[in-house]
């Protein structure tokens, strides 16, 4: 189901005219289905019925209290990269037994603060930090649950910046060094093994990778039992896939099928930590023509929002698809071929490059589509803009997540020095 569609000649989100929620609210901002939320964490939950599993949302790819908390009333648990996004995690009402804490640069303050919340496990993704944990664990004389995140060499096959699992990423650690390092967390005083960590990247378009991946830690997971480790969990990772163009990425339930023909028969509770698959096509961003303009060479549709509000084009040049909020009436036969660009001063401040736009005319709306992943969360101040707001769709009403920021919004942290009083001042 469509839950972003025209009706006649106007943009919906459900039962709600986008064109109506920029009206009262302003743009640039983005605007999330509750529906379509709810719609995909269920397909992950029901993918892997008659397994015991856990959906534990990877909280970087939208972070809004609102978005968590209701993947936690769907039972579901979290992934959390920071100290921050724990925060969030509990704050939204998620069970400290459902979180998992991953990335490779935990600090002393983060390793504490999950330790004091009874958290699920950790992914550790070096020695060093195995290590750390240990210490931090015994100095509480506390016990960290533990799973080691494993690099299995494996090509996911996506943008280079969001693949995880091949021998020249950051992530994780060699599967070839996993089982000494996993025997030597067993003889740690203050950490308990507990599972087995795999994420091989983001944006998979195809199930082989994540069966290439199962494949090497199944055999992993064998040995260790055979050395009499309780591998317990078994933490699949996210990375699937969505539409943005023209990809065809698969459903959870081949996604499903693909990891449990690998990994059924081992007995572990499978983990799972969707993030873009459950947001991206939740969520769009709206905004607003200021201005079109002719250059020598291009023509220029500038909007309202720039790059500080949805990085993904300027940063790894991605497509998201841009549709006018009055659906094109002439089926594209006045299209024009434009750059989209926004108010930000850098020349890489573009939502789209050699686009083909219906015409467009200052005052116009243009929703971006497929924006709920990594749009919002990704967003920062650049050119002392405030953030814009977050707006949450449940039928045919709406709720506003989070307001949009102020001026005073992008000072509240700093302090002015008074340079006349200070050493030296005149």
């Amino acid at each position: 189901m469509d839950f972003f569609h025209y009706r006649d000649g106007q943009l919906f989100c459900e039962e709600v005219r986008v064109a109506d929620i920029a009206r009262r609210e302003g743009t640039p901002c983005y605007i999330y289905s509750h529906k379509a939320l709810e719609t995909h964490f269920k397909a992950y939950d029901e993918a892997f019925a008659g397994f015991d599993h856990l959906v534990c949302y990877s909280v970087k790819a939208c972070s809004n209290l609102s978005v968590v908390s209701l993947f936690a009333s769907l039972g579901g648990g979290c992934d959390v990269v920071s100290g921050g996004e724990l925060f969030r995690a509990l704050r939204a009402g998620v069970s400290a037994e459902k979180i998992v804490f991953s990335g490779v640069g935990k600090t002393r303050d983060e390793i504490n603060a999950a330790l004091d919340a009874g958290i699920l496990m950790f992914n550790v993704e070096s020695s060093q930090e195995l290590d750390f944990i240990n210490q931090l664990a015994a100095e509480k004389s506390k016990i960290a649950p533990v799973s080691l995140r494993i690099n299995p060499d494996v090509d996911p096959q996506t943008h280079p910046y969001i693949s995880t699992g091949l021998s020249t990423n950051k992530f994780g650690i060699p599967i070839s060094r996993a089982v000494s390092l996993y025997q030597r967390a067993a003889g740690l005083s203050h950490v308990r093994v507990v599972g087995v960590d795999c994420h091989i990247g983001s944006q998979l378009t195809q199930v082989n990778p994540f069966r290439d991946a199962m494949k090497r830690v199944k055999l992993l997971v064998q040995e260790l039992r055979r050395l009499k480790l309780d591998i317990h969990y078994l933490d699949i990772g996210g990375g699937l896939g969505i539409r943005y163009e023209d990809e065809k990425p698969p459903m959870p339930s081949e996604y499903a099928r693909a990891v449990l023909d690998e990994v059924k028969d081992l007995g572990c509770v499978l983990i799972m930590e969707p993030g873009r698959s459950l947001v991206g096509n939740a969520g769009i961003m709206v905004s607003k023509v200021l201005y079109t303009k002719e250059g020598e060479t291009k023509k220029f549709v500038i909007v309202d929002a720039g790059m500080n509000d949805l990085v993904r084009p300027s940063l790894y040049h991605a497509y998201q698809k841009i549709v006018p909020i009055r659906e094109d009436v002439d089926g594209g036969d006045n299209a024009q071929t434009v750059d989209v660009v926004g108010p930000i001063c850098e020349s890489g401040d573009f939502l789209a490059q050699n686009r083909l736009l219906p015409p467009c005319k200052p005052g116009d709306l243009l929703a971006v589509m497929s924006a709920g992943a990594y749009g919002f969360t990704m967003a920062s101040n650049y050119n002392s803009r405030p953030r814009v707001p977050e707006i949450m769709v449940m039928g045919d009403q709406y709720s506003l997540i989070r307001r949009r920021e102020t001026f005073d919004d992008l000072v509240a942290g700093e302090k002015m020095i008074d340079w006349a009083a200070s050493p030296g001042g005149k």
